[in-house]
């Protein structure tokens, strides 16, 4: 008799609490792996998971404590459970799980709990918690004031100071970058601090503690180890049990030459079936840009949807010499760009429970130029998230007529996945930095405008008629969908992720409203494109769509001056003056007519539970996917996993 739990649909809702929408993805194709890629995928899915609590601790120095004692709460508390304070506490558990912290993962402004300090006070005296220690938490949980922004970058504060995010410790951002810029200037360098938290012995004198098996987070290291050396005897090729080796020795001794030898081996490797991602990588809450977040993700390929980004990938050198930059930042060899669609089979760190939907590593500038970038696209997770919205009535909300919305019913699914393709495949990988140029020397800005760089590349040849040709578009009317949705998301949609009274925060927002806002400005005066008002309420209308492709292009040439010859005023510039504030009285009508639809702003997903069958000596010889664990039951299944 088959027991197994029912197959899910993609896009199915598992939970929904606050502002988010929890939903499950499926890992197709995994059921025709053969054990050998089973059991790998199982491995590295056990090491993705193991690096959870890191994640939580870089985001803030107590999350740890808070979270485990509302978690003591929730799983001990003899009182009524329908009482409203619980089911408040609930609700701000819930939200700590989904931000890993007491951040909101998108605003980053402080998660405000719905419940009093005397509930908690006397629900942990219920549970027979220590009242001490609660008495610390209470203020960083309930006072507005402190640690008010996980991500602090408001002109005339110090960033590293204003920031809750626990990468600094009562370092100034004039200290941390005088620390960094006694190295010496070799654009070989690993990325300097990418792997510590900087912060003052007891004199005064800075010093860096490392992520390693012997520094921070020792144990969920070490529990990652075991689990990717059991990967690479189960690799896919002799290459990437090389580079699992060398991630191996990295997070053993927690030296980014090392980090960086496996960077090279893992970039230059595109025939492995399955495939991941594990590590401190992107950049985007460390205000000064330095540190790297815990992540992983686990994938398997996507063969045929994989012929899309071939196609791209080989046409790199083109897409390079026809950009609208000028030609002293191209790059005169385009070798080394690869491409996949991939299905994602775990999620974990900051990859989890909210995902990218495409990433393109590494960062470094010098390994992209010198050996060049891979990118993935996570068809799954696209898949899943237009599912859940498909009937949602966005678009009849929010798009000015039926000439937009056939546009992009009719191109829109195919239109979006190509912008994120040529985001990812040849948008990071595109430009070169001037002799002398740091790649940090936009500081805090850099991740905007390396995001908008990557997006105004997409958007200005998703139009061109090489599309066409290429066989990735059907018609010269194609990417007008694009256009509308991205600028439509850009000015008005996505205000409805941002609260009353807040600026826009996350780097990918910024890049946005930045490109969107800056277009409008000219668009405006030379009827290309206009914000018209119907009924009390505000839309967009693109009046010309070749002529709002020459605007991307002649932003793209800004941006990319900017990168390139590291333009720190002009960046500052372009991401205070576009990228931030919000309009109150628009915002406040994005907000009424985005709560009458019903949507969560937010999607983030429950990971399937890999079940290992074992023979009678214990090796594993098959493994099944069960989906039908919940939100809260993974949650707490995970915490008492990784606090082992």
């Amino acid at each position: 008799m088959n027991t197994r739990p029912p197959r899910p649909v993609a896009g199915d809702a598992v939970d929904r609490f606050a502002d988010i929408e929890i939903l499950r993805y499926t890992v197709d194709g995994f059921d025709e792996l053969p054990p050998r890629q089973k059991r790998l995928l199982y491995y590295l899915s056990m090491a993705a998971i193991e690096g959870r609590d890191i994640l939580f601790d870089q985001n803030g120095q107590h999350n740890l404590k808070i979270r485990q004692l509302l978690e003591n709460i929730y799983t001990r508390y003899p009182a009524h459970r329908d009482e409203r304070e619980y089911m408040e506490l609930e609700i701000y558990l819930k939200r700590v799980w989904f931000s890993s912290g007491i951040h909101h993962h998108h605003g980053r402004e402080k998660l405000l709990p719905g419940f009093s300090p005397a509930f908690l006070v006397n629900a942990a005296r219920h549970c027979h918690l220590h009242p001490g220690e609660i008495e610390q938490l209470l203020p960083v949980i309930f006072d507005p004031d402190i640690l008010p922004k996980k991500v602090d970058k408001t002109p005339g504060k110090d960033p590293l100071l204003a920031s809750a995010v626990n990468y600094y410790r009562d370092v100034t951002r004039a200290e941390a970058e005088a620390f960094y810029a006694t190295r010496p200037d070799d654009r070989c360098l690993p990325s300097p601090g990418l792997n510590t938290r900087l912060v003052k012995d007891k004199n005064g004198k800075l010093r860096e503690e490392t992520w390693c098996a012997a520094g921070l987070h020792a144990r969920p290291i070490n529990r990652i180890i075991y689990w990717l050396e059991k990967a690479a005897g189960e690799a896919d090729n002799e290459q990437q049990a090389r580079y699992t080796r060398l991630l191996i020795d990295y997070y053993r001794e927690g030296r980014l030459e090392t980090f960086d030898r496996y960077s090279i081996l893992w970039v230059e490797e595109t025939a492995a079936r399955v495939d991941f991602i594990n590590g401190f990588i992107e950049t985007y809450d460390d205000p000064i840009g330095l540190k790297g977040s815990w992540e992983s993700i686990v994938y398997l390929a996507n063969e045929e949807a994989t012929r899309r980004t071939d196609i791209i990938c080989r046409a790199a050198p083109w897409f390079e010499n026809n950009s609208p930059i000028d030609d002293r930042f191209k790059k005169k060899h385009v070798t080394g760009i690869s491409a996949r669609v991939v299905t994602a089979a775990m999620l974990g760190g900051d990859c989890y429970p909210s995902p990218p939907v495409g990433i393109n590593l590494p960062n470094a500038n010098w390994i992209r130029e010198r050996h060049g970038s891979k990118s993935i696209t996570i068809e799954n997770i696209i898949n899943a998230i237009d599912a859940s919205t498909r009937e949602s009535g966005l678009a009849a909300e929010f798009y000015w007529s039926d000439v937009e919305r056939d546009l992009l019913s009719r191109y829109g699914h195919v239109t979006d996945r190509l912008h994120t393709d040529l985001h990812e495949c040849l948008g990071h990988g595109s430009g070169t930095l001037l002799p002398g140029v740091s790649a940090l020397a936009l500081k805090e800005h850099g991740d905007v405008i390396e995001e908008a760089r990557a997006d105004l590349f997409a958007l200005y040849h998703v139009a061109d008629p090489r599309m066409i040709d290429l066989g990735l578009l059907p018609d010269n009317e194609a990417y007008k969908a694009e256009y509308y949705r991205f600028t439509c998301n850009g000015l008005l949609v996505q205000l409805a992720r941002v609260p009353t009274g807040r600026q826009i925060e996350e780097a990918h927002a910024r890049d946005r409203a930045l490109i969107s806002r800056w277009t409008l400005e000219r668009g405006a005066t030379e009827g290309i494109m206009e914000l018209r008002e119907r009924d009390g309420k505000i839309f967009l209308v693109i009046n010309d769509y070749p002529r709002l492709r020459g605007l991307f292009g002649q932003l793209l040439a800004e941006i990319q001056r900017v990168k390139s010859e590291g333009d720190f005023p002009a960046a500052s510039n372009l991401v205070e003056r576009y990228a931030t504030c919000v309009d109150p009285l628009l915002h406040a009508g994005i907000l009424a007519r985005y709560k009458k639809l019903n949507i969560a702003p937010y999607k983030g997903f429950t990971n399937p539970v890999y079940r290992p069958t074992l023979d009678a000596r214990g090796k594993i010889i098959d493994v099944h996917l069960d989906y039908s664990e919940g939100y809260t039951a993974q949650m707490l299944r995970l915490s008492s996993w990784t606090s082992r």
